[in-house]
């Protein structure tokens, strides 16, 4: 633990709130997760570099986190440092009349809030994703046909040895729910997004419908980590899981949703060994039922 500890003073010095052995329950949607050894938020760069380099050399691993959806945290936590982007990380701004810069600590929300306010077109599909700007980047979030790499233009980031860096275009690697910081470990620290100019108030009424939708088809007043799996070509895993007879199973306090198949919903004490259980059971009868193999979208951590 000296590492952990050099680490733990490095960012309190950088003027980072560090918060030791802090339970992962309170920084995920799924409110699931054991403590990672620490939790720094980090609030510019200067110090984000600090705290690469200083992992780096000590061998110490960082798990940069959103709002905590789309994860699921080990029972027995997170060996490491989990960083949360705040501060600078959170600005917005308007380079040109069509062009957004935005931090990588962002919220989906803020970022189409913004565009709205701008009357700008093409984010709406994104309205109620309760993810981070870099976490759609990360995992090209979208929903309602839309996806984060119709819009997006460019990504910057800081490379594990603690340079600035930036991808432009094809050099990401968009696909569905993929990109290349899945792979290359670098942490986004801001994207570069081109909409279109449209009208402010059926930009409203369009983020609005797509709300109202997610409100009626989907557990948004439950815990949970969004659709537990990819949409198989040509179906949708939600209705391959309702078809299998799935609907409100149980294994500890975790359950298939009885308002959307697609989810898993924490009824209140749900573990990670409870909704990896839920997921196999699940996996096993849908490919019995109707052949198909899902696939994980949730991402597993420890």
């Amino acid at each position: 633990m000296e590492k952990i500890e050099t680490l733990k003073r490095v960012a309190e010095i950088a003027g980072c709130l560090v918060l030791k052995d802090e339970p992962m329950s309170r920084h995920t949607t799924f409110q699931i997760g054991g403590p990672a050894d620490l939790y720094i938020a980090v609030k510019d760069i200067i110090a984000l570099k600090d705290i690469i380099r200083t992992a780096n050399t000590l061998g110490i691993r960082l798990l940069p986190l959103g709002n905590g959806s789309n994860v699921l945290v080990s029972d027995a936590g997170i060996r490491g440092a989990v960083l949360s982007l705040t501060g600078d990380f959170r600005r917005i701004t308007l380079s040109d009349p069509t062009t957004i810069s935005c931090g990588a600590g962002a919220t989906l929300a803020g970022l189409c809030k913004f565009a709205q306010r701008n009357s700008l077109t093409g984010l709406e599909f994104a309205w109620g994703i309760p993810g981070t700007v870099g976490g759609a980047a990360f995992m090209n979030a979208g929903a309602y046909d839309g996806q984060f790499s119709d819009v997006l233009v460019s990504t910057t980031h800081v490379t594990r040895s603690g340079k600035t860096d930036s991808l432009l275009g094809p050099e990401m690697e968009m696909d569905y729910r993929k990109s290349a910081y899945q792979e290359n470990g670098c942490i986004v620290t801001s994207v570069v997004v081109r909409l279109e100019p449209g009208s402010q108030e059926q930009i409203s009424m369009q983020m609005d419908e797509y709300f109202n939708r997610r409100k009626e088809r989907q557990p948004l007043e439950m815990p949970s980590a969004g659709s537990v799996f990819k949409r198989p070509e040509g179906m949708y895993a939600g209705t391959l899981i309702e078809e299998a007879g799935l609907k409100g199973t149980q294994i500890g306090g975790a359950m298939v949703s009885e308002k959307h198949a697609g989810f898993i919903v924490n009824t209140g004490n749900a573990t990670c060994e409870d909704v990896l259980k839920l997921i196999d059971k699940i996996r096993d009868t849908v490919k019995k039922k109707s052949g198909v193999t899902l696939e994980c979208e949730i991402r597993p951590v420890s």
